[in-house]
């Protein structure tokens, strides 16, 4: 997740996400999240496809429960917090400067028996990944994580590496620009990739992929 300086924005649409805190209940529990804009930007605020993403999740159309689950650029934690919530053994993670807001936030809102399901990792797409395992995760989840084109080939190339045939990748987007449609269409190369989801009131959708079959050199 990129880290985008503090701007003040008079749209009320977007003054939300100037709030110290959003409130949401998920999986039976009232959900407290921190947010800090002028500090961490787009990084540490919840954006309207993570809701959709826990939405999604919530009415059981990919099961979470007692799979392994990883979620890139999470930003508040608020949708590994709810797959964890939900049952999943979840690793969070978002770049470094957002770790320390992030692992508040999983503390605040996980109950005791469940902080044990969840690590806070630091992971910068494309970078480090050995310390991942190769093709280790069941579920892999991303909200609003389309949008800087850079990052594009770096986290196609994680989510490459974290996924095996088996692997479902959940991605709620909002499609801003024509380079959000790039994306979708590079990863349709290693990927099978089909709409599962529309929210029409928010405008984001939700993308299901599984990794398709290597190709075999005839």
């Amino acid at each position: 997740m990129a880290l985008v300086p503090y701007v003040d924005n008079p749209l009320p649409a977007l003054s939300k996400l100037h709030n110290s805190s959003a409130q949401f209940r998920f999986a039976n529990r009232d959900l407290h999240l921190s947010q800090d804009w002028k500090q961490l930007g787009v990084a540490a605020v919840v954006w309207d496809a993570a809701v959709v993403m826990c939405m999604y999740l919530e009415v059981g159309q990919v099961e979470v429960k007692g799979r392994q689950v990883i979620e890139l650029g999470a930003g508040t934690g608020l949708v590994g917090i709810v797959a964890a919530l939900l049952g999943a053994t979840v690793t969070i993670t978002d770049r470094q400067p957002a770790l320390d807001f992030l692992s508040a936030n999983v503390k605040a809102n996980l109950p005791p028996d469940s902080q044990g399901s969840v690590v806070v990792s630091e992971l910068t797409w494309g970078e480090g990944l050995e310390r991942y395992p190769a093709g280790g995760f069941d579920v892999v989840l991303g909200a609003d994580i389309v949008y800087l084109e850079d990052t594009f080939v770096p986290l196609l190339r994680t989510l490459e590496h974290l996924c095996s045939d088996s692997t479902v990748v959940l991605l709620a987007c909002k499609i801003r620009y024509k380079r959000d449609t790039d994306f979708l269409d590079m990863l349709k190369q290693p990927f099978r990739v089909e709409e599962v989801h529309y929210d029409k009131e928010r405008d984001i959708h939700v993308y299901k992929c599984w990794k398709l079959p290597a190709k075999r050199d005839l």
